[in-house]
């Protein structure tokens, strides 16, 4: 099948509708209607329905959507069935909640290296994952062949280790870090400002307070 280009915006939705459509499978459920759905992910069911449509013919109108073939037919756009090594750079704080988190319970996606400049836990296992000097960063990422890295380090190192990401051949950075990185355009970052969206969040209850309902969820249309 020939590689399908869509809005970012509704690449973003993508894993919410995965995620709700396997609790339906759970439930049993055969079929679900672009207004289940909406109500359920808390996107329009308008929305929904045009970002179905990228793909394709994928529901009738009348019946909605088999929800066993759209799941496998999503399972299959995420990539669901290959594991994904991901490489965590910087074992702070965050870096350790990342890391409890660990997300191949729920996902493809597993951390399988972590990297730090710390002497004391570099060189051990931190919540399953080995954890190497910042020194073996190149030669860690090209052997494991790593493409994707989380970077949850201090502002003032970040674009150095961007660089060396890079030169060990990353396609994809998950920023953590207040600062905008640069980057070649072969590289994908996806960047997550945490004080960013805490504080746009305090700004919208501060001045929209019960006008927004738990209705207006942002669905991320950037």
């Amino acid at each position: 099948m020939a590689e399908t280009k869509i809005p970012r915006a509704t690449a973003k939705r993508l894993p919410i509708y995965y995620r709700y459509l396997n609790i339906l499978l759970d439930a049993d459920k055969k079929r679900v209607s672009s207004t289940e759905l909406s109500e359920a992910v808390k996107v329009d069911s308008a929305t929904i329905r045009r970002d179905f449509s990228y793909f394709g013919a994928l529901g009738k109108r009348g019946y909605g959507y088999d929800v066993e073939k759209l799941l496998a037919f999503f399972k299959k756009i995420l990539n669901q069935d290959t594991l994904t090594n991901v490489a965590l750079i910087g074992v702070g704080n965050l870096g350790h909640a990342l890391l409890n988190f660990n997300f191949h319970k729920n996902s493809n996606v597993r951390i399988s290296a972590a990297f730090d400049v710390n002497e004391a836990i570099a060189n051990t296992v931190q919540s399953g994952v080995p954890v190497y000097p910042m020194t073996e960063l190149k030669k860690q990422l090209i052997e494991q062949q790593i493409e994707i890295a989380i970077l949850t380090v201090p502002t003032t190192v970040v674009q150095d280790i961007t660089d060396a990401l890079v030169d060990a051949n990353v396609k994809g950075i998950m920023n953590f870090t207040p600062l905008r990185i640069s980057v070649p355009e072969t590289v994908r970052v996806q960047n997550v400002d945490l004080t960013n969206e805490l504080q746009t969040l305090i700004y919208f209850i501060e001045h929209y307070g019960e006008q927004l309902g738990d209705k207006k969820t942002d669905s991320s249309t950037d």
